[in-house]
């Protein structure tokens, strides 16, 4: 019996973070054949969506964002649990009610000095959009999102319970936290293991946490190109405007498994555009392919449509 591929209807986690693959998970869980027996080896962590939502039983989960890092393994460990974040986000969004965007930035400054994983979610879950930006002094420093009610008890409870899920997909399985370069990730995948990559996409964005570098993909390319594992590498290919010419560059040979979706750039139904995503596949690791799934046909939880209006 093999782990991959699966159907899966995805959850979201606790962390949000722009580009977050929630909606591409499916793909991603039915594109891939492995038999689970290795590690699942990620690179790019992130906010974790895709490793939650697969929960190998064995992993090696890698980010050079050392907060997100730490609010992981403080769930792993059983120091941040979901009564914990209830009564923290309860206190902390009614001095947000009662004092304004002053207690965002307090919040933020009191993270950029101590780095507590409770104030990284708060950040998180008010500012502005739901980005993930650090300066180069590794502070966050993304505004407020001028929504003092932002922490209602709606909210409050959705994300106690992505917590408990995430502690769940967890328990009981051989998971390992670490905050490195992605280098050094992949440098460490041996045959049997499943690498699931999620750089920063070229030519579209910078990373949210350190810089990446156009030199820096095709790096990782070539390191996935000359690992012994497989791999699933996830990239954008195209949308009205224009095509990526890195994946059709590096990978013309690979097996592609796509998907289309919209996203927004700006307040008006006119700005929202298609993008097609792809997932490359090594020859080990493809899947037959399925049908053309559209993103907005997938079946979603309704707390997808939730978080995208930002409730």
């Amino acid at each position: 019996m093999t782990f991959l591929p699966r159907s899966i209807v995805p959850k979201a986690p606790p962390i949000k973070t722009q580009g977050i693959k929630t909606k591409l998970v499916p793909l991603i869980a039915r594109s891939i054949a492995w038999d689970g027996k290795g590690r699942w080896i990620e690179p790019f962590l992130g906010s974790a969506v895709v490793a939650l939502n697969i929960a190998p039983q064995r992993a090696l989960l890698a980010d050079t964002n050392e907060h997100m890092i730490a609010l992981y393994r403080g769930i792993q460990e059983g120091s941040i649990t979901g009564p914990a974040v209830r009564k923290f986000l309860e206190r902390e969004g009614a001095e947000l009610l009662d004092k304004g965007e002053s207690h965002y930035y307090a919040i933020r400054d009191r993270f950029n000095e101590h780095g507590a994983p409770l104030d990284f979610l708060f950040l998180s879950r008010s500012c502005f959009n739901g980005m993930m930006r650090f300066n180069k002094k590794g502070g966050f420093n993304v505004p407020f999102c001028r929504k003092p009610e932002r922490f209602r008890p709606a909210l409050v409870t959705k994300i106690v319970n992505q917590v408990e899920w995430a502690r769940r997909a967890m328990d009981g399985k051989d998971w390992e936290f670490v905050a490195q370069d992605w280098r050094k990730t992949i440098a460490g995948a041996r045959s049997g293991d499943l690498i699931y990559c999620d750089p920063p996409y070229v030519g579209r964005h910078t990373d949210y946490y350190n810089g990446f570098t156009d030199e820096e993909s095709d790096d990782l390319a070539q390191a996935l190109i000359g690992t012994d594992a497989s791999f699933a590498l996830s990239n954008w290919l195209e949308n009205k405007y224009r095509r990526n010419d890195y994946v059709d560059r590096w990978f013309p040979d690979y097996a592609w498994r796509t998907m289309s979706h919209f996203y927004h750039v700006g307040p008006q139904e006119a700005l929202r555009n298609e993008m097609t995503e792809v997932v490359i596949l090594s020859p080990c690791a493809a899947a037959p392919p399925g049908e053309p799934v559209q993103a907005d046909e997938a079946p979603l939880p309704l707390f997808e449509a939730s978080e995208l209006s930002d409730v």
